[in-house]
This record gives C-alpha cells, structure tokens and sequence, in this order.
C-alpha cells in the first residue's frame, strides 16, 4: 500500500466552556472536551443536541460567543476562535461533514484533488492520491465519474478520502451513519479504525449510532440539549443510564 504522508507532530485539542448559536438560539451551552494524539473520541447524541454545532466552531465555521477553542501542535498552541477556517484547515484539520457536501457535477478524481488544496499538501498529491486509490478501490474504479452519480456509501467512502487528501492532523467526521444501510455503516466506522490506526491521525466524531461508535472509541462524551452531560471510556459509557435509557434500551 502507498505511504500516507499525513504529519505525525503531538497534537492536542482543548475546547473550554463554549457557547455558540445562531442568531438568537443558543446550542450549545459551556461545553468543554479534550482530545490528545492518536484519541478517536466520539460526541454522542441524537439530532438537534449540539454535536455538528461543536465540529463547526473546531473548523471555524460557526464562532462561539464565548469560551475557547485551542490547538496544541508540537508545543505552539492556536486560538481557533481567532482563525478562519481556511487557516484551521491549513493547521491540519480536516472535516467529513454531515452528508458528504461533494461536489456532485465534479468527477471521483476532481473531488479528490480539490481535498489538497492547503498549501502543505500540494508537495503529496500524487502519493496522497494513490493512498486513497490503494484503501477505496471503488473510487479508483470510478475516479472519471460524476460524484452525484455514484452511491451514498462510495460518496462517503469519497468524502473521507476527500479529509485525507489534506494530510490532516486532526480528522472530524460528523455523523457518518447518516442516510446509510447498517452494512454500510459498519463498514465506514470499520475504515475509519482502520486510518485512524495504521496512519496516527487524531479522530473526532460526531455520531448517534451508540453501537457503532463504541466499536472504534477511545473515550466519549454524551451532549443534550448543548451540553455535555458525561464523559467516559467505553465501559463506563456501556453502563451510564443515559446510554441505557435512549440507546439499549435497558434503562
């Protein structure tokens, strides 16, 4: 398989009592997490609880109003509160959204390519490239066809190469599971894993799906109602009363 040519520096993401919404609804109020290097740490929660609001304000997409948003790489901390999220992205994060956001009238390759832009990654494109073709077979198949045209599970399987097309240091994917079967979804949690070991990256998701979520954690936090409301190892999670209540159903 091609070498991946991600970074490998320490990494550290440190999110501090932050409140953020639109206009006037607020959606998330006072949240703190951490995530060190080499984590995957999933944000439990069903829809409309604050999880893609949180990976928002991380890309500097949404700004919260208060509280703190810091990005430790190699020692030299960043404010992500203060940066666009051109220069986030030019840091080494890298986001899968919510339902792909693919170019759709763009081919599999023309996707992929534009996933490189940020300055550190247009030296690896080629290599990044192959990667990509070596872990989604299907894509290399299909690298001349349009986006929209291929199915939900290659356009997520894209989407992700998409991320890694940046060499990201710091990889959100945000509700993966979202309009996929269930062999579906357990093959994309499967592969993320599967990056996410073999290559060092620093994962965090955002994600509903309880079951399959636990399969790829490290740790994970349950937001409701925009706040986070436990923190555990996947154990504790198993036996919180939340999880039991609204996920196994043996509450």
């Amino acid at each position: 398989m091609p070498a991946y040519s991600g970074p490998t520096l320490a990494l550290s993401l440190s999110i501090r009592e932050v409140e953020a919404g639109y206009d006037a609804v607020r959606a998330l109020h006072g949240v703190s997490l951490d995530i060190a290097q080499g984590e995957t740490v999933v944000l439990l929660g069903t829809n409309g609880n604050g999880k893609s609001t949180l990976l928002k304000c991380v890309m500097g997409i949404v700004r919260p109003t208060s509280g703190s948003v810091a990005l430790d790489l190699d020692g030299v901390a960043h404010d992500l509160t203060r940066l666009s999220t051109e220069e986030i992205v030019s840091l080494g994060v890298a986001m899968v959204p919510e339902g792909r956001r693919l170019f759709p009238r763009l081919t599999v390759e023309e996707n992929l390519l534009l996933g490189a832009f940020r300055p550190q990654a247009r030296a690896d494109i080629r290599k990044n490239l192959a990667f990509c073709y070596e872990t989604f077979k299907v894509l290399k198949e299909r690298r001349r066809q349009l986006a929209g045209l291929m199915s939900g599970g290659q356009q997520q399987m894209l989407a992700i190469a998409r991320a890694l097309m940046s060499s990201p240091r710091l990889l959100l994917v945000d509700e993966p599971s979202v309009g996929l079967s269930p062999l579906l979804v357990s093959n994309t949690i499967s592969m993320i894993k599967k990056l996410k070991d073999l290559y060092g990256l620093t994962v965090l998701m955002a994600e509903q799906n309880f079951h399959q979520a636990i399969r790829i954690a490290d740790r994970g936090y349950i937001i409701v109602h925009g706040e986070i409301v436990f923190v555990g190892d996947v154990a504790a999670l198993e036996q919180n009363e939340l999880v039991k209540n609204y996920y196994l159903g043996t509450g």
